[in-house]
């Protein structure tokens, strides 16, 4: 009498779904009774856990509600575009996300904000980070909705302070109002330190202030995120613009990495 079927409805019911499919697998290679049984048990933990780390990564991705499955590999590092690939596959090794790191990613409309943030917010799905995709307006908007519902309204702030990574996108389009901004104290006081926060913009931050509004709480949020912070700036990224004359030239790309838990 076999234990196959038995062992396979054991492995089932302990969610060990990776390794009935070895299994099966392995009943289809001729010369597999060649292989001791720990060489065996190996190829069947290694499939576990390559199903496991599949599932992980499809569960954060369809989480993370990016606007854009845009990928790490499809960002254009020619000669042309200007994108230095030493720090593009730095930032997408995850560091800064795991240190607490928060990325601001500045630029104008049509230089690839949204599809570089989703770029990196998707590689960070595939190391098993949580992650949460929101435009700005948009999330004001919800919070406002949900603002007579104490109990939904919790469940978003709390979604939005504990995400390993939280990427804002089309941060400030429009102004915010004073719930709109005691909301974003709550969610950037939450993280500073802990999480990562990614804003793209093609607001300039000098004009940051202005755009939250309230000096006093405006103050508080921009120290949380770039103010009063070790800054490191580094441009990745020349957009081939034709020369604004307001601005002086070229329009540039820029990323600036705000090292949050590091104060002067």
């Amino acid at each position: 009498m076999t234990l196959r079927q038995p062992n396979i409805e054991r492995m089932l019911q302990l969610k060990l779904s990776g390794m009935v499919e070895a299994l099966e697998e392995q009943r289809d290679i001729a010369d597999i009774d060649q292989l001791g049984f720990d060489d065996r048990l190996a190829m069947m933990l290694e499939r576990e856990v390559a199903h496991r780390d599949q599932k992980s990564y499809l569960n954060n991705l369809r989480q993370a509600q990016l606007r854009i499955r845009a990928d790490i590999q499809d960002v254009d590092c020619s000669a042309g575009r200007g994108v230095a690939r030493g720090t593009l596959t730095q930032l997408a090794a995850g560091d800064w996300i795991r240190q607490a790191v928060n990325l601001i990613v500045e630029g104008p409309t049509g230089s690839g904000k949204t599809f570089l943030s989703c770029a990196l917010a998707h590689q960070a799905c595939r190391q098993k980070q949580s992650v949460l995709y929101r435009r700005v307006p948009e999330l004001i908007s919800a919070l406002n909705h949900t603002r007579d519902d104490d109990g939904k309204h919790t469940r978003m702030m709390r979604r939005l302070a504990t995400v390993s990574l939280l990427v804002l996108d089309d941060w400030g389009l429009q102004g915010f109002c004073a719930e709109g901004r005691r909301d974003l104290l709550e969610i950037v006081e939450h993280r500073y330190g802990r999480k990562s926060i990614l804003i793209a913009s093609q607001i300039p931050m000098e004009h940051w202030p202005a755009v939250v509004g309230e000096p006093t709480i405006a103050d508080a949020i921009l120290d949380r995120i770039v103010h009063n912070a070790l800054m490191s700036a580094v441009k990745v990224w020349h957009v081939e613009y034709p020369a604004d004359p307001e601005r002086g030239g070229d329009r540039l790309f820029m990323i600036l990495i705000a090292h949050g838990w590091r104060r002067n």
